[in-house]
């Protein structure tokens, strides 16, 4: 038959053994997972081991450091690492194995090597940059285009933090007195709820990147443990994945951060990185005036180059309308001597007619008095001979055919007077200056009068003449028809 033995019996067989074989103290290498500090000052520790996926937990012991131990151990870890004694960091513990009959198997902690903890850190940190630069992200943020004037700014900070309160203390105040838009993604900056709460502002962001301009993360300075959740894979990978320039200014003093080192742009402190927004904005405003002077100073000299074309211009323009008033003014004196010839011939030719005229109307009056003068003689005769009566009845008649006779002269006579001065107005209606200022104009090509068109060629160059000057004109098309 099987040996029974008792809870109590079995659990004093387990401990008789482990003393037995662990007669000594132990190094061993473990997470802490979770670390509660008493009011009494002891510090109780569960520590894990992980598998090679880091997803599972393969091993799980509780551990403790009794106060007076726990007194020594804290300042000596602290000191040395520059970081807390706190979960998440992987620990090499001296410590005495220990089980109880009533709690079972146990850790006492009697000593720690703060050495291998910085080793692990940095292993770590290496690890994460290899997987981003595997990863081919490492420097895509980086890549994005910082806005020459970053005016709308998204920030990821704690709402407490004093690097917040200086970061918008340094932004508001700024001497040039550049306005800015700013909007607080609160997020917790330190412990293990930061990896998961900055992934959920910079989420809680991406929503409007077309609205922002930069994002900013910072946080005021702390311990080397407070910052060490900024060398975290999941924050970096977000922040290289992310469509805007992402600037940190954590509070490192020393060392980047693995986020300092995948973000846009890395700043010391809060104050440094509104710092950089207000020099990057004063630059501009500097190129911009600079800009704006050598553009009035293009604009002045083109202005004075043009005047002093427009110049040349007037003075070319100047001598050219004195020569063509001057060819004006010697045609027009051509056009005035022909005008002045052609009236004097017409007058002329007027002059001899009317002389023609008058001479033979002068030649019809005499011969008009002859003949009735002859009726007249031949009228006496025939008064003397056959008309009785006394000779003053006779001499009334007489009379009275001479008073006849000068009528029939005046008559004509004023009758030759009117056809000269009709005569004389036709020669001045006829005149072609007077015929110009009535809207006609006279077109001649290659010195001959045009009349018709088809006289007329293309490319050939028409004079046509008003009563105040001369038009010279191309012809382009000829369209022959009636109007």
């Amino acid at each position: 038959m099987t040996e029974r033995l008792s809870l109590s019996e079995l659990n004093g067989a387990v401990k008789k053994v482990l003393a037995s074989n662990f007669t000594t103290p132990v190094w061993v290498v473990g997470e802490i997972s979770e670390i509660n500090i008493h009011s009494n000052g002891h510090c109780y520790l569960t520590l894990i081991e992980k598998g090679d996926s880091e997803d599972r937990i393969v091993a799980q012991a509780r551990a403790t450091i009794w106060s007076y131990t726990f007194r020594m151990l804290r300042p000596f870890f602290e000191t040395t690492t520059g970081q807390q004694l706190t979960d998440g960091i992987k620990v090499l513990l001296q410590v005495s194995v220990e089980f109880h009959e009533m709690y079972g198997f146990s850790l006492n902690v009697r000593n720690i090597d703060p050495t291998y903890t910085l080793g692990a850190q940095a292993l770590k940190r290496r690890e994460i940059i290899r997987r981003l630069t595997d990863d081919g992200v490492i420097t895509m943020n980086k890549e994005l285009e910082l806005p020459l004037v970053p005016q709308k700014i998204a920030i990821i900070s704690s709402p407490s933090a004093a690097g917040y309160e200086d970061f918008m203390e340094q932004l508001a105040n700024n001497s040039n007195g550049y306005k800015f838009y700013t909007k607080l993604f609160p997020a917790v900056m330190q412990g293990n709820q930061a990896e998961q709460s900055i992934v959920n502002a910079l989420d809680r962001i991406y929503p409007h990147e077309d609205f922002f301009d930069v994002v900013v993360m910072i946080r005021g300075g702390g311990s080397q443990v407070d910052l060490s959740c900024f060398d975290n894979y999941n924050i970096a990978y977000h922040i290289t994945q992310f469509p805007l320039p992402v600037l940190t200014g954590i509070g490192h003093e020393k060392d980047d951060s693995i986020a300092d080192l995948v973000a846009h742009t890395r700043l010391k402190t809060p104050t440094a990185v509104a710092e950089f927004i207000l020099d990057g904005v004063a630059a501009f405003e500097v190129r911009m005036n600079l800009m704006q002077q050598e553009t009035i100073s293009l604009i002045e000299n083109r202005m004075e180059e043009e005047k002093e074309l427009l110049e040349e211009l007037t003075d070319e323009l100047s001598r050219l309308v004195r020569d063509q008033l001057g060819n004006k003014k010697k045609e027009l004196r051509e056009h005035s001597w022909r005008f002045q010839q052609e009236i004097k011939l017409t007058l002329q030719h007027s002059e001899h007619r009317i002389g023609k005229i008058l001479q033979r109307a002068g030649f019809l009056v005499d011969r008009y008095f002859l003949v009735h003068r002859q009726k007249i003689d031949k009228a006496r005769n025939i008064l003397d001979v056959k008309i009785p009566g006394s000779v003053q009845g006779r001499m009334e008649i007489l009379d009275h055919y001479i008073e006849k006779c000068n009528h029939l002269a005046v008559k004509r006579i004023d009758h030759e007077k009117h056809r000269i001065e009709l005569a004389g107005q036709k020669a001045i209606l006829s005149d072609p200056a007077n015929i110009l200022k009535k809207g006609y104009s006279i077109t001649t090509v290659r010195g001959k009068l045009v009349k018709e068109v088809a006289l007329l060629i293309n490319e050939e160059v028409l004079k046509t003449r008003f009563y105040d000057g001369n038009v010279l004109s191309k012809i382009i098309e000829i369209k022959p028809g009636k109007s």
